[in-house]
């Protein structure tokens, strides 16, 4: 298998450092707008199967052009949300398979944004599955940890746990802490703006996919491994949008335990416009400068991937459970923790990128031993479960099951 690697941030980081341990693929090329940072990602590993080039994810022609000149068989996305379909479309134009974490970006209804879907998350991609299928070709997508480890969860409750399954919700939960900054979110901050200030969406088996507000349906879930109870509320995510078109459950849901101070911040940025993708005109030395606030605040705090040796505690990725099996009740919290301490000294990675990057390097194996195979525009539920918890253990990197 021969892999372009677009996105060398901190989770494109920890891939190259995850496949590196692994003998499942002959070429990976890593590309990234700041070639510098693509040629550190490659030189840490001190791997021959690595190497660094320079793209820009937004410019099609140019990513098609690379994947054609190194032959690659397969595209995964490693960038923010902005670049899915411009990916997505240049691995179709290259004839090459397509692999994302984060799917195509949604828009509110105009009119009642917090009661009805506008256009979801994955829908643009989606629209597109027909041509893939005919193609022959596989986009899998939302194939990170949430979403991707937590759809194969709700495809491995489905298949081995439940004969029914009233309701399935994504819970995320962590403890960790960042010595020395009072506020420095984890994973990208571009992302969590965007997840997190959109109307949530929850799927009911009566009423399709409707709309709420953000932070919406408070509840305290207590996370294993020693986290314990955290505040979780609704939040735009794509499990909501993926498990319901492979998995029959009554209700889906997706709660992320964020906390008061961080919801208070992200409604201040909201209330301030701070939140905005759409440029702004500011004064500039050499005159008015164009500047989306979203940047802004992303370029005024710590890069994520540089946070590892100051951060302390787990985190806690799952698929709670509730139904009936063998005609009695049953409810699961199936779950993957990450120790931060423990991904900085094996991997030098902090856990929350490490965690995500985990998933779709363990889903290019299955790809490439042949364990899994499709065509079309399919989410990680489309696959049998087993062989991919299979693999996550065999990682070294275990999942867990709790009866609730």
């Amino acid at each position: 298998m021969r892999v372009l690697l677009v996105g060398a941030g901190g989770v494109g980081t920890a891939v190259t450092r995850i496949a590196a341990r692994r003998p499942f693929f002959d070429l990976m090329v890593v590309a990234d707008y700041d070639l510098a940072r693509a040629e550190a990602a490659v030189a840490a590993v001190g791997d021959d199967r690595f190497r660094a080039e320079h793209v820009d994810a937004g410019d099609e022609p140019a990513v098609a052009a690379l994947l054609a000149r190194h032959q690659c068989d397969v595209l995964l996305n490693a960038t923010d949300p902005r670049f899915v379909l411009p990916l997505f479309r240049a691995a179709r134009k290259a004839g090459a398979d397509y692999l994302d974490m984060a799917m195509s970006l949604s828009r509110p209804h105009p009119e009642r944004p917090y009661e009805e879907c506008g256009v979801k998350l994955g829908d643009e991609q989606f629209a597109l599955a027909g041509e893939w299928e005919r193609a022959g070709a596989l986009a899998l997508v939302g194939m990170g940890v949430e979403p991707g480890l937590s759809d194969v969860f709700a495809r491995y409750a489905a298949d081995e746990l439940f004969d029914e399954i009233e309701e399935l919700g994504i819970r995320d939960g962590a403890n960790l802490t960042v010595d020395g900054y009072d506020f420095a979110p984890s994973f990208s901050i571009w992302t969590t703006i965007e997840e997190c200030l959109n109307p949530p969406v929850v799927y009911e088996r009566e009423r399709g996919w409707f709309t709420t507000e953000p932070f919406s349906e408070p509840e305290v879930f207590d996370f294993p491994a020693g986290i314990g109870p955290v505040e979780c509320v609704n939040v735009e995510h794509e499990e909501v949008l993926l498990v319901p078109r492979w998995v029959g459950a009554r209700r889906v849901t997706f709660k992320y335990g964020l906390g008061r101070e961080f919801i208070e911040t992200l409604r201040t940025l909201h209330l301030l416009g701070l939140d905005r993708t759409a440029p702004v005109t500011v004064p500039g030395a050499d005159g008015p400068v164009a500047v989306s606030p979203r940047d802004v605040v992303a370029a005024s705090l710590p890069d994520p991937a540089t946070l590892g040796e100051r951060m302390r505690g787990k985190t806690c990725a799952g698929t709670w459970v509730r139904g009936v099996k063998d005609g009695r009740p049953r409810e699961v919290y199936l779950y993957h923790v990450v120790d931060n301490q423990w991904s900085m000294a094996e991997y030098g990675c902090q856990a929350v990128v490490w965690q995500t990057a985990l998933n779709p390097v363990v889903a290019l194996e299955l790809l490439a031993t042949g364990a899994w195979s499709g065509s079309g525009v399919l989410g990680p539920e489309a696959f049998p479960a087993r062989p991919f918890l299979d693999l996550l253990t065999a990682y070294g990197s275990p999942w867990g099951l709790r009866e609730q």
